[in-house]
């Protein structure tokens, strides 16, 4: 299949999508949740990007337990004490998080304009790599404007910590909210 409306209107696919089309009331409405979370992420962007470091923050802190309960199941002491410094480092720096989200939105900022950037040069490397029967040119595209979104990140670094990482989440979820109702009308559609 090429594409997803092909896949809905291929009567091999039918009975695939029955309980997909039975609930797809259910579909559009968690796109509309979406859609109007990510319209409110993008009216406080820097309050949507203290809430994404907090939850990275927890994520750390579940992570730091994991590892400092799987050092207590290691028989070794030297493994145990790295296993266990490890975790316990996770768990202070979701606590740190909590305590100055800010920062850590700042420090995850500069990180995600590094990682843009690096990835944008690697992929314009790649690109003029590839045969010219490839489609190289969207390759290029696509590296170019990753290149020019790290660089841009990076340039407007540290204000831009206050905002990067909320107005990505905002936008994720607007694209996804626009995408589940999409899919809803299609199966309502296609029903």
């Amino acid at each position: 299949m090429t594409n997803a409306s092909e896949a809905l209107r291929n009567p091999q696919t039918t009975h695939d999508l029955t309980p997909l089309r039975a609930g797809w009331g259910w579909i559009v409405a968690l796109g509309v949740v979406y859609l109007i979370s990510g319209f409110i992420a993008l009216g406080s962007v820097v309050m949507a990007t203290v809430v994404s470091v907090w939850i990275v923050g927890v994520m750390m802190i579940i992570a730091g337990i994991a590892e400092v309960w799987n050092a207590f199941k290691i028989k070794s002491w030297g493994k145990f004490l790295l296993w266990g410094l490890l975790g316990v480092l996770y768990i202070v720096a979701g606590f740190v998080t909590f305590e100055n989200p800010l920062l850590a939105a700042a420090l995850l900022t500069l990180m995600l304009g590094a990682l843009l950037t690096a990835s944008g040069v690697v992929r314009i490397i790649l690109a003029f790599s590839m045969k010219r029967e490839s489609p190289w040119v969207l390759v290029l595209l696509s590296a170019v404007i990753t290149l020019v979104l790290g660089l841009l990140i990076l340039a407007h670094w540290p204000v831009s910590g206050l905002y990067i990482l909320g107005l990505f989440l905002g936008i994720d979820l607007v694209m996804a909210g626009v995408g589940w109702i999409a899919l809803g009308l299609g199966l309502r559609r296609a029903a």
